[in-house]
């Protein structure tokens, strides 16, 4: 491997990796104020919906004009799971698990 490929990875693996470790070493959580990290808290699960919500629409056909019923309720049943478990609080890895999960059983069945 060539020298210079191998300080372009280590610098992209720096420049990826010290946006991530600054805040973690620097912020002290007890200095946030307790609404910024109720804020904060809630962050993962808009953007989990951010990402998904425009995807239960054109699930498998790929366009909302060729998407058919079943297409339809597949995805408005994958994003009424993930709600209700982001609703109920559970961890983010659970919330998309359980609609995975759900999905999954479903196109088993049906």
């Amino acid at each position: 491997m060539p020298n210079g490929l191998i300080w372009i990875i280590v610098g992209m693996g720096l420049v990826t990796y010290l946006p991530r470790m600054l805040p973690l070493v620097l912020i002290r959580t007890d200095a946030i104020p307790p609404f910024i990290q109720a804020v904060l808290k809630n962050v993962p699960f808009a953007v989990l919906g951010a990402l998904i919500f425009p995807s239960i629409f054109i699930i498998q056909s790929g366009h909302l004009v060729n998407m058919t019923v079943n297409d339809l309720i597949f995805g408005l049943l994958g994003g009424g799971v993930a709600f209700l478990a982001a609703f109920l609080e559970w961890n983010l890895v659970w919330v998309v698990l359980s609609s995975i999960l759900v999905l999954a059983i479903y196109s088993i069945w049906f």
